[in-house]
């Protein structure tokens, strides 16, 4: 029911929500103007995935006049998202509607399944981008592998080029809209922002759209979650996503304060939700004791190292770079390597022997990543400190990037932050056997002033050995 201006359509939480089925729910209502069905009407068939939406006409007479009425249709080569019916009279309308809705979803599901799916997380890949000479296609690239490294199935990626975002959807309601009914063309359950979204921002969008809503930071602390083994990697993840989830925490409910009685203390008490900002706070603060203790743990073993006059090479890249596979080349180590972001989390030392009988200590640090997330730079802040020891810094580039320019800046800029840029540093061209064209390759070193070499290939070492060799005299 509404007025002559609007209808008020009622919270349809309690209804079924399946990405292949609709509401179980159709609109029907009255337009005084003999118009056709509006925006407005087509974005609420999208938005709420109803059967079906209709408007009747109302004549001047009172009667009804012609009904327009459109559904939402499959996945198709021309891009449509729904389709419009013919207007007819009501006593025209002979349409099964029962088998036809069992239909059109049994066509949705066969469509979504022409897809192979291996994960439950099925994302469309989200940016909006304002700079017009900013590598936008490259920035939904990294985000397509880190999801991939996430173990979430990439179903679309969407580009948006705006003067500016919008401060309460990033890209718009029209093109979110546009989002929502693709997302539920192809099955997709998840959307994935290549933005740090504000709490109020991810407030918006969910409401907005009812698909799960993740930014490019919370994707990054997933990630981080599933990989860290070590239990001081455990910690800085824990207190890098507590960080992040504190000021997110929204209100839902008070049915669950708790009371509290005596003098100064009637009343409702603290809120669950106040509560559950309390225990994140007591948690993070112990949280940060553990990580002081296991700080000046490392101090110690720092110090012993200190004392042996070893001295200590640390390896720094961009993620995936094949930091650990060229510490597995040249140590003989055995550490985990896979073609992924964010392979390994864990820190990891080596003895490095050299031809004329003298060692140093080799160490692999976490990889870095454009925008890294404040909350995980603190988090690591402390494991990224141990590169004040080095002596040396390695910088291993992946050359057969498109994007390798972007990640030495990248990484430059994190060793900048922390203070440690001019420590001697050799810069290492890792995977040249991707790199097909020798003679621009020997431009980029020339002009970089790197060192070119495969990790997988041992013939392609001795050079920077000998570089090594000569920097730690």
């Amino acid at each position: 029911m509404g007025t002559h201006r609007d209808i008020l359509i009622p919270s349809l939480d309690g209804f079924r929500a399946s990405s292949a089925r609709f509401k179980g729910l159709r609109l029907i209502h009255t337009h005084l103007n003999s118009e056709a069905l509006s925006e407005d009407d087509l974005t609420d068939l999208a938005l709420l995935r109803l059967d079906m939406v209709c408007a009747v006409e109302t004549e001047s007479s009172g009667l009804p006049g012609k009904v327009y009425g459109a559904h939402l249709i499959p996945e198709n080569p021309e891009g449509k998202f729904w389709s419009l019916l013919e207007p007819r009279r009501p006593w025209e309308m002979d349409l099964n509607f029962t088998a036809f809705i069992q239909a059109l979803e049994g066509e949705f599901a066969r469509q979504q399944r022409t897809r192979k799916v291996g994960s439950a997380d099925r994302a469309i890949l989200v940016r909006v981008e304002t700079n017009p000479f900013f590598d936008a296609e490259g920035a939904l690239e990294e985000l397509r592998d880190l999801a991939l490294s996430g173990g979430v199935e990439v179903f679309d990626t969407v580009l948006a080029r705006r003067d500016e975002l919008d401060p309460r959807f990033l890209l718009g309601k029209g093109k979110l809209s546009d989002l929502v009914i693709r997302a539920l063309q192809m099955g997709a359950n998840l959307l994935i922002f290549d933005h740090e979204l504000s709490p109020a921002q991810t407030r918006a969008i969910t409401d907005f759209t009812e698909i799960k809503v993740i930014d490019r930071t919370q994707l990054i602390l997933d990630i981080f979650a599933r990989r860290a083994h070590s239990r001081e990697g455990k910690i800085q993840v824990e207190l890098a996503q507590l960080k992040y989830r504190l000021p997110r925490l929204v209100q839902q409910t008070t049915a669950l304060s708790r009371l509290a009685g005596g003098i100064g203390g009637r009343g409702p008490g603290e809120t669950k939700l106040e509560i559950d900002r309390r225990r994140i706070r007591e948690r993070i603060h112990r949280l940060q004791k553990d990580l002081q203790a296991i700080g000046r743990a490392r101090g110690q073993r720092r110090s012993r190292r200190e004392r042996t006059g070893l001295p200590v090479i640390s390896i720094v890249g961009y993620t995936n770079a094949g930091k650990s596979t060229l510490l597995n080349a040249l140590t003989r180590s055995e550490v985990f390597t896979e073609d992924r972001l964010f392979a390994t989390l864990d820190p990891k030392s080596a003895r490095l022997r050299f031809p004329r009988d003298r060692s140093a200590v080799i160490t692999d640090t976490v990889g870095f990543i454009r925008d890294l997330p404040p909350d995980l730079f603190a988090a690591f802040r402390a494991t990224l400190d141990e590169l004040q020891e080095a002596d040396v810094l390695l910088h291993v580039i992946d050359v057969s990037s498109p994007n390798f320019e972007s990640h030495i800046g990248a990484v430059e800029k994190i060793l900048e932050q922390l203070e440690i840029n001019i420590k001697p540093t050799i810069r290492v061209f890792n995977k040249i056997d991707r790199f097909p064209d020798g003679e621009l390759l020997s431009t980029l070193c020339r002009r970089f002033e790197a060192i070119p070499l495969s990790a997988l290939r041992k013939e392609t070492l001795p050079a920077l050995m000998e570089e090594l060799d000569g920097l730690i005299l």
